[in-house]
């Protein structure tokens, strides 16, 4: 656990403090789950159901706020299992498609929107705007309210990366959606909402005092921006990076770095614990 600055000890001493106000925001992918080719062979991290239960018991949330659908996030992580674990009172959710969707350990109910318009317009035109690009063999993604396209088991994927971010922003603006730049991978989605906004809302939500947020990519930039506008009027905040060689954007923007998703577990349990030890 690579701690960034002097002050951001006092940062996770204040979050361990009031832990059980906190609010733990996580992303999924890269976070706790490690990055794979095929998106839909993603599994949870095998430390992690545990480490969120022992969390779970110390805040006042968690919640995985992540760009996947809330249901492949529930079957992916086996959130269903883990709910039946969580001790009375503990409280697990997931904010899918960047907020757009819901589940939760109390219902189990998923909630979701309409798939915006426009966004069938754009899966009909995608096969010509990766021929153009010489991207035809991309891994596309469905995801409901949003397409991916994965380039990362392409020749010089950075390269066609690079040459799609320009092509796929300029149909989706013509579509009425969203870009979302990844870890080599470039998702079109309906708009409306973001990272930022959903932790907002979370911590409105659950009555949040204070908020910690883990993230790996770009996609998790805004939560970034909106925690420390949240920490400037006072709340308790810790903003901690899964850290990759692939994405170094959050590295300078966070409080602690861990290395992937082996880190965020190592650090989910070193809090619980802490927070734990305090509580008694």
């Amino acid at each position: 656990m690579d701690f960034r600055t002097d002050q951001s000890h006092d940062r996770y001493d204040g979050v361990v403090a009031r832990a059980p106000e906190v609010v733990v925001g996580l992303d999924f992918d890269g976070t706790l789950s490690p990055i794979v080719e095929d998106p839909a062979r993603a599994v949870i991290h095998p430390d992690a159901p545990a480490a969120l239960a022992a969390l779970a018991a110390e805040v006042r949330a968690v919640v995985v706020i992540t760009g996947r659908p809330a249901r492949q996030v529930v079957e992916l992580g086996h959130l269903d299992e883990l709910a039946d674990r969580l001790p009375a009172g503990a409280r697990l959710a997931v904010m899918g498609q960047y907020g757009h969707e819901r589940w939760d350990s109390g219902t189990r109910a998923f909630s979701s929107p309409e798939p915006p318009e426009g966004l069938q317009a754009f899966r009909q035109e995608l096969p010509q705007l990766l021929a153009v690009q010489g991207a035809q063999n991309a891994l596309v993604e469905e995801k409901g309210l949003a397409v991916a396209v994965h380039v990362r088991s392409l020749p010089h994927p950075q390269q066609v990366f690079l040459r799609l971010e320009e092509t796929l922003a300029d149909a989706a603006e013509r579509h009425g959606l969203a870009l979302e730049p990844g870890r080599l991978v470039l998702e079109v989605r309906a708009p409306g909402t973001h990272k930022g906004l959903a932790v907002e809302e979370a911590l409105e939500e659950h009555h949040g005092g204070g908020v910690v947020f883990v993230g790996d990519d770009l996609g998790d930039l805004e939560a970034f921006e909106a925690v420390r506008r949240l920490r400037e009027r006072g709340l308790a905040s810790l903003l901690v990076c899964s850290g990759s060689d692939e994405q170094e954007a959050l590295a300078e923007l966070s409080d602690v770095v861990v290395p992937g998703p082996d880190g965020v577990v190592g650090l989910l349990t070193t809090y619980a614990a802490d927070a734990r030890a305090r509580r008694h």
